[in-house]
Parts: structure tokens; C-alpha cells; sequence
């Protein structure tokens, strides 16, 4: 009795001394990631804050602490307004097509029963493709004189648009060619969410009564693609926020700043007029909206989502 009583009056003293050396190990081991997390993404975030509370100019040999200053003319921009909204616009288009698309086209293909990996290779190449020549290749296909969407439509009797040059359609283009490029990227994502779906839901729903297609899919795939789902919809705001290729190459931000975007404000803030401390701010703002909407939309669709 009095040796079995030995090991449980140790028993407490053993379990307070042991997460002391866990934890101490856990910090040496993780002591160089979190070395390099300060160095290369902490110290670059802390230093934009810092230069966007100044009035730092590219190229400048001096410099002074100005407060919110920046922060305040940008509250005050008609064309940082704009850019704000013209990049909400652009993200209310491009994410639920480009979610909506890439399920569709996943449930294609993985209902279908032959040339699934040659369809995979085709919708997944504006993925790999660098998106500066493909921004190129676009600006001939939408040129308004003999570009070959124009010229597709005047065979088929309808007059040719001004694509990239008329301030209603611009925004709009982009728009597409911004699903065109993030949908395969979805597709993948949601193919491999499809294949980890237990095959005997699908029986245990046929049994329960579920035998049609879209059936199957409310009762069994849409749930269990939940954790894919949110990933999804996170991963395709966050890339559309980030617009800037296709604007810098094919509109410039124009016509009359209707393809501005907040990228592209940064980036002409700061490598255009040379004023580096606007520019910081825009992308602290930036920051501050992508991190805000991310935390959103987890939060929303964090009880929706199913885990397997």
C-alpha cells in the first residue's frame, strides 16, 4: 500500500517540473523561426508603420516625425477614395466567380471519367503562367481596332467595344481577367477537398433516400467542403486585394482613374511622386483592411464550417 501511495506524492512534483523543460525546449526550437519572423516580416511591417508617420521623401537626406498627417490628406483624397472603391468593386467580382467557377469546374471534372489530369493541366495554366506576358497577350486580344474579341464580335453582327479605354467597361475587364487568372487556383484547392470526402457518406445518403446529383451535393459535399470553402473565399480576397499587374501593364490606373486601385496608388505615391511616407500609409491602410476582412469573414463562417 505504501509503495503504490510513493509514486502518486512524486507524481505532482515530476508534472510541474516537466512542462518547464517542454517549454524551454519548444522556445529553443522554435528560437530561429521566430527570429526570422521578426527580421523578415515583423521588422518590414513595423518599419512601413514607422515611415508612414513621417514625411520621408524617396531619395531625401532628411526626413521629420509628422504624426497622422498622412493619414489625415489621405482622408481628405478624392483619388484615395476612389482607389478604395474601385478595389471593393474589383474584389466583389472576382472572389464569388472565381469561388463559384472553380467549384464548378472541379465537380466536372471529378465527375468525369476520362482526361482528368489533362483538364487539371488546362484550367491550372493562367496559375503558372506569369501574369505580366498574360496581362500583355490580353492587351492585344481586347485592342479596340483589330483585337480578336473585338473582331469575334464584329462577325457576330455586334458592334466592337473599347475595352480598356471606356471608363464603364475598364474596371469590369480587369475583373474578368482577374477570374480567369484565380479560378484554376480554387479549382485545385477544391478538387483536393473533393477526394477527401468519405465515399461512404455517399452511400449512407443514398440510403437515407439521397440519390439525386444535387442532393448529394446539399447534404453531403457542400458540408463536408466547409474548412476547403473558407479557405477559399479568404485566400481569393486577400490575392484580389492585391491587384497591381494587370492595372500597372493595360490601364495605368486610367481612364480617368477608373481602374485605380490601392496597389497602384501606393506604388505611383511612391515610385511616381516620390513621396514614400504616403505611400507607407496607403499600405498600412491596406494591411488593416486585408487583416480586418480576414478576421471577418473567419469569424462569420467560422460555426458553418464542418470539420471531418
Amino acid at each position: 500500500m505504501s509503495e503504490a501511495a510513493i509514486p502518486l506524492r512524486r507524481a505532482p512534483a515530476a508534472a510541474r517540473r516537466r512542462p518547464r523543460h517542454v517549454a524551454l525546449a519548444g522556445l529553443a526550437l522554435s528560437a530561429p523561426a521566430i527570429a526570422l519572423m521578426a527580421l523578415f516580416l515583423i521588422g518590414p511591417v513595423g518599419a512601413v508603420i514607422g515611415m508612414s508617420l513621417t514625411d520621408y521623401q524617396l531619395g531625401a537626406r532628411s526626413w521629420s516625425f509628422i504624426g497622422l498627417d498622412n493619414y489625415s490628406a489621405l482622408a481628405g483624397d478624392a483619388v484615395f477614395w476612389k482607389s478604395l472603391g474601385n478595389t471593393l468593386l474589383y474584389a466583389a467580382i472576382v472572389v464569388p466567380a472565381s469561388f463559384a467557377l472553380g467549384l464548378g469546374v472541379a465537380l466536372l471534372i471529378e465527375a468525369g471519367r476520362s482526361f482528368r489530369a489533362f483538364y487539371r493541366a488546362v484550367f491550372f495554366v493562367p496559375v503558372m503562367a506569369t501574369l505580366i506576358a498574360m496581362a500583355i497577350s490580353w492587351e492585344f486580344m481586347l485592342h479596340a481596332q483589330f483585337g480578336l474579341i473585338n473582331l469575334t464580335l464584329i462577325s457576330l453582327g455586334f458592334a466592337p467595344q473599347a475595352w480598356l479605354a471606356n471608363p464603364d467597361l475598364a474596371l469590369p475587364t480587369l475583373a474578368v481577367i482577374g477570374i480567369w487568372q484565380a479560378f484554376g487556383f480554387n479549382m485545385v484547392l477544391f478538387l483536393a477537398g473533393l477526394v477527401s470526402i468519405p465515399r461512404p457518406l455517399y452511400d449512407a445518403a443514398a440510403m437515407d433516400g439521397a440519390d439525386g446529383a444535387f442532393e448529394r451535393f446539399r447534404l453531403v459535399t457542400w458540408p463536408m467542403l466547409g474548412p476547403v470553402s473558407m479557405f477559399v473565399l479568404v485566400i481569393s480576397a486577400i490575392r484580389s486585394f492585391q491587384v497591381f499587374d494587370t492595372v500597372h501593364v493595360l490601364t495605368k490606373g486610367g481612364p480617368s482613374k477608373a481602374t485605380e486601385v490601392l496597389l497602384y496608388s501606393m506604388y505611383a505615391e511612391g515610385f511616381e511622386f516620390f513621396r514614400s511616407g504616403v505611400a507607407a500609409a496607403i499600405a498600412t491602410v491596406f494591411l488593416v483592411i486585408v487583416l480586418a476582412l480576414t478576421l471577418l469573414k473567419a469569424r462569420a463562417a467560422d460555426r458553418r464550417v464542418h470539420y471531418s
